[in-house]
């Protein structure tokens, strides 16, 4: 683990596997969604609407994903203090929580010809909901500590205690009477039919891709950040020293 946690071994890697998670996402994800909504047939209950389940799907997938991150690179920041884990789990904040109001938002539109309402207080809803702002608590948490200069352990463990919701997400509709569907893929197997499945895990591959390389790429840019300021404060330091020297 510790292999990779000189920066300059870590871009070195991640400056040629960005573009192509990237390039590969966009390009999977795109024949996924028109592979879904041009050869899916309309379900005999929901119609056309189904077909969401294309986007709704992967981003379900990785708004819990993508605070599982977090929750890794914390518990690894806290326990072997790797240089990269608290970049990790940053980087993963931001696509994490906009992958999440996607689910949300996603949700209400298939809710709305289905249920007959953009929102209820399900138990599935409601914790995605609270994921959802997680997310920006952790995000502004980490960003002002970042700013200030000050340890990153609190946001680390904020975002450990935070895992906790992600279970309560998954096994929302098994605890909870709830209007949201059960599980249709489960480690037994799938309840979904293979016309719609293909192109549903497809879709979730691809947008896994886009993820990995947009996580990478807030990686990068972030020591980028680190070691221009860490050139400027040098600099500053450097300046400081030269006045004083003029009036010795």
């Amino acid at each position: 683990m510790h292999l990779y946690a000189n920066p300059k071994r870590f871009l070195s890697i991640a400056n040629w596997l960005t573009p192509i998670l990237l390039v590969g996402g966009l390009l999977v994800t795109g024949a996924a969604l028109l592979w879904g909504f041009t050869q899916s047939p309309p379900d005999r209950l929901m119609g056309d609407t189904v077909k969401i389940l294309y986007i709704h799907v992967p981003a379900a997938w990785l708004g819990m994903g993508g605070w599982t991150a977090i929750a890794i690179a914390s518990l690894v920041e806290l326990v072997w203090r790797h240089p990269l884990a608290t970049i990790a789990a940053r980087a993963a904040a931001v696509p994490g929580a906009v992958f999440a109001f996607i689910c949300l938002a996603t949700g209400s539109i298939w809710g709305r010809p289905t249920w007959g309402t953009w929102w209820v207080w399900d138990g599935r809803l409601t914790s995605m909901l609270v994921l959802f702002f997680l997310y920006l608590g952790y995000i502004a948490l980490s960003s002002s500590l970042a700013r200030e200069g000050q340890s990153s352990r609190i946001a680390a463990i904020f975002g450990i205690v935070g895992a906790i919701n992600v279970p309560i997400i998954n096994r929302s509709v098994v605890w909870w009477n709830s209007l949201h569907q059960p599980a249709s893929i489960t480690t037994g197997g799938s309840s979904i039919d293979g016309t719609y499945l293909w192109p549903l895990l497809f879709a979730v591959l691809g947008f896994s891709f886009l993820f990995g390389g947009i996580v990478l790429m807030r990686m990068r840019t972030i020591l980028a950040d680190i070691q221009a300021e860490a050139r400027l404060r040098r600099k500053a330091q450097a300046g400081t020293m030269t006045g004083e020297e003029a009036f010795q």
